[in-house]
């Protein structure tokens, strides 16, 4: 099975909606950075910790991933250290995905060899493994668009809304 490695943005707008349980019913091994769940979930209520630490595999990095991290957080200002922690997590698994709804982050790990998606990908992703309806994800897509605090590319986020309305 191959191994995705999500960033938290993309797990916090799926929550936003109501994705997560369909988002792990998919056909990978999802993986998350210890420090990712540590910090930036904190918002998120014990029983979806809970369901969370069940799906996702929660990884350590060892010391010296902790050293290129630093590195990489020098070299790149523009990452937050957990960005950082998310891209040489991916570096070091081989044939992984990267899923990431931040630009700098994307473009990094692209240029690095890394596959990358975001959450209109995993959106895909859902309709095609027939855990989520087409009527669930347009709902999820209108979510998205409303909500400021969701950072999609409006011009794709829109192509997507309309593909999903028409299904």
């Amino acid at each position: 099975m191959r191994i995705l490695i999500s960033d938290t943005s993309c797990l916090i707008d799926l929550r936003k909606a109501s994705l997560l349980e369909a988002f792990f019913q998919l056909p990978y091994d999802l993986v998350i950075p210890d420090v990712l769940f540590e910090q930036e979930l904190v918002q998120f209520s014990n029983i979806e910790k809970e369901l969370i630490a069940q799906e996702l595999r929660i990884v350590s990095l060892p010391g010296e991933g902790v050293v290129r991290v630093q590195s990489v957080s020098r070299d790149y200002p523009a990452l937050t250290l957990n960005d950082c922690f998310a891209l040489v997590l991916a570096e070091q698994t081989p044939n992984c995905i990267l899923m990431t709804g931040d630009r700098n982050l994307r473009n990094l790990a692209t240029s690095s060899g890394i596959e990358v998606h975001g959450v209109l990908w995993g959106i895909d992703e859902m309709y095609s493994a027939r855990v989520a309806t087409a009527n669930q994800l347009y709902s999820a897509l209108l979510l998205f668009k409303a909500d400021s605090t969701v950072r999609l590319p409006v011009y794709d986020l829109n192509r997507w809304i309309e593909r999903y309305q028409s299904q």
